[in-house]
């Protein structure tokens, strides 16, 4: 079952914020997190019952530190569109 915990961020870019004028937010997460589970969370937490979720899964980018090669974890990346007329409390960047 989906946790809250599952949910690293919510994005703040130039693009996510222009989303989030038209209802849609952006939500960084870990990979195992599913469409169904995340709806789960908007609905315990939130009290929003999202319209529409869509997600990508992000492969982590690999990077030198002193010569030594590492790689950043891989997250998946939910678009959630909430219905008309609804929002989340507390989303400010």
């Amino acid at each position: 079952m989906a946790d809250i915990t599952d949910i690293k961020s919510i994005l703040y870019t130039e693009k996510t914020i222009e989303l989030q004028e038209n209802g849609v937010i952006v939500v960084q997460t870990s990979p195992k997190m599913t469409k169904n589970g995340l709806k789960e969370v908007f609905k315990e937490y939130f009290g929003v019952t999202p319209s529409k979720v869509n997600s990508l899964r992000q492969d982590g980018k690999v990077k030198k530190f002193r010569g030594r090669v590492g790689k950043r974890a891989d997250f998946k990346k939910f678009y959630v569109t909430l219905p008309e007329g609804a929002a989340i409390a507390n989303l400010s960047a």
